[in-house]
């Protein structure tokens, strides 16, 4: 029999604030995550937390109507789904549809890191959410590119709150909230 699956990748689990969540994992044990990541076509933002070969994910909702929001109104926070790293995702899809497995993705998509993935659905595996995946190789370009892009919108929001507090404080100085005049 063929094997599909080279090893357990993550689990990730869905909570309600991802930096009290971080409170447990980072000082309970000791887990740093390696980074974040804003899935802005998924609604969520997710901390990547290492342990040796696998990782742990946090998985927070960024928007109420997100998928991920909806599952953690409907279930509660805990596990979400379980992410198996296999050779080859579309014989590995092929062979599940063969078997008359039910899989919420037709085709892989590009996941976060630049992943190709694709979920199994619960009802044909007992209750848990499977993700496949399959390395693409533009992982690496693309965690770079996204990590450049927080950073910039972090250092442009950081410009932003500074240029609106020194407003706020000029206005202070000059008494009753009037502005400074030039």
């Amino acid at each position: 029999m063929q094997q599909f699956v080279k090893r357990i990748d993550h689990i990730a689990l869905v909570v309600e604030d991802i930096d009290k969540a971080l409170e447990f994992w980072q000082d309970g044990l000791g887990m740093k995550p390696s980074h974040m990541e804003e899935v802005p076509g998924e609604g969520s933002l997710v901390a990547f937390l290492p342990a040796k070969e696998s990782e742990v994910e946090l998985v927070s909702p960024t928007s109420e109507n997100s998928g991920v929001a909806r599952y953690l109104k409907k279930r509660g926070p805990g596990m979400h789904h379980i992410c198996l790293e296999v050779y080859d995702i579309e014989a590995t899809m092929a062979h599940l549809k063969g078997k008359g497995v039910r899989l919420i993705n037709e085709k892989p998509e590009i996941g976060t890191g630049g992943k190709k993935i694709a979920f199994i659905h619960p009802e044909s595996t007992n209750g848990v959410l499977v993700e496949l995946y399959e390395l693409s190789g533009q992982e690496l370009q693309i965690r770079i590119a996204k990590a450049r892009e927080l950073a910039e919108r972090v250092l442009t929001e950081g410009q932003l709150r500074a240029a609106a507090a020194m407003d706020f404080l000029r206005n202070l100085r000059n008494g009753n909230g009037e502005k400074e005049k030039n």
